[in-house]
């Protein structure tokens, strides 16, 4: 079994927003929402943190997820209450309290708040260095990632939510934000995006360019001069749509030193695919390989590819390759990509060896 280094979970979100107990095996997770009817991924959870351990991911990046839009939240009703707020200052507070819910899985000896390098090298040695069953009471590693910059009430708050041990941030999500433009919109970023680039310059904050429209994507790499990184893209040119990434705009990544981690939703890995109609039978894992291998070819390497799931967010086994049922399914990757002819040393690299490289030189000492 190889080590696992997902950089895009919303363990958090999941269980703020949906009420899932994370330290639940996801047996658990799915007899309780058996019933469950208020969105397509109840019943068909991957994720939880027995799962996690059973699968070998030693670190994660765990996100804070909000958004403020005042505008979808008609007078009728509103339309995404597990997401959408109607301020910043709301956004806030909710985000507040994803940050409490890991701080208390901390306390609880089931996660690791990993915020420096330091950190980081101690907590892979001693998964590294554990066997199997002893895993199974490790706490899992977790670098806190912001997806979408509105819990962040003004730029110079930044500052507060590093000291809370944020590492790395989108400007945006779906739509407009604040501070940029993401999925399925396009536009500039905000001056007060470009006031927040400056922030994160200067704490060393990572830019995640993950959700970002073509426009806000390529002002954000022309006014940020810090370390750039996606923890959730794959391929405009295997997968045509907004969210997926150019190759131009992959190039400018691998010029820049980061790394792509690829993601398991299946409408990023098969070409007209149908949110709540397509059925996965027929799509395997062998899709996210295709990413993988479009990605090292414009590297020229394998150093700038990884994993990051987004398993569970907002979706489940509905919208997941068929031969992925649980998150510890992620281990057959590894057939997969030796049958396409990398190395042991290759695939490790993809499981969890380019994000460990990455976090090294960029997380504070």
């Amino acid at each position: 079994m190889r080590l696992i280094f997902d950089s895009h979970l919303d363990i958090a979100w999941n269980a703020l927003s949906y009420n899932r107990d994370q330290t639940d095996t996801i047996a658990q997770i799915n007899e309780r929402e058996a019933a469950m009817v208020d969105f397509n991924g109840r019943g068909r959870a991957t994720c939880s943190l027995p799962e996690f351990r059973r699968a070998g991911m030693a670190v994660c990046c765990g996100t804070i997820l909000v958004r403020a839009k005042r505008h979808v939240q008609p007078a009728h009703g509103h339309r995404r209450w597990d997401l959408d707020h109607g301020t910043q200052s709301i956004a806030y507070a909710v985000g507040q309290g994803q940050l409490a819910y890991y701080r208390l899985l901390e306390q609880q000896g089931e996660m690791k708040m990993i915020g420096t390098r330091a950190e980081l090298d101690a907590h892979w040695a001693r998964w590294e260095q554990a066997t199997p069953e002893q895993r199974m009471t490790l706490p899992v590693g977790n670098i806190l990632q912001m997806e979408g910059a509105d819990p962040i009430v003004e730029p110079s708050q930044a500052e507060a939510w590093y000291n809370d041990g944020l590492r790395s941030i989108t400007l945006s999500h779906y739509g407009k934000s604040h501070y940029s433009v993401g999925t399925g919109d396009n536009g500039p970023l905000t001056p007060r995006g470009i006031e927040l680039l400056k922030e994160l310059d200067r704490l060393g904050i990572i830019l995640d360019l993950t959700h970002m429209s073509d426009q806000s994507f390529f002002e954000a790499v022309k006014h940020f001069n810090g370390p750039l990184m996606a923890s959730h893209n794959n391929c405009r040119a295997l997968v045509p749509g907004d969210r997926q990434f150019s190759d131009e705009q992959i190039k400018i990544i691998l010029e820049r030193e980061g790394v792509i981690g690829t993601v398991l939703d299946a409408w990023m890995l098969q070409p007209g695919w149908i949110i709540g109609k397509t059925q996965p039978e027929g799509l395997t894992l062998a899709a996210l390989v295709d990413h993988i291998d479009h990605i090292c070819q414009l590297a020229g390497n394998v150093d700038h590819v990884a994993i990051g799931t987004d398993l569970d967010g907002g979706f489940g086994t509905e919208q997941t390759p068929s031969d992925l049922k649980r998150f510890s399914d992620l281990q057959k990757l590894d057939g997969f990509l030796a049958d396409r002819g990398y190395s042991s040393a290759d695939i490790d690299k993809i499981f969890h060896g380019n994000w460990l490289r990455f976090f090294r030189r960029w997380l504070p000492a």
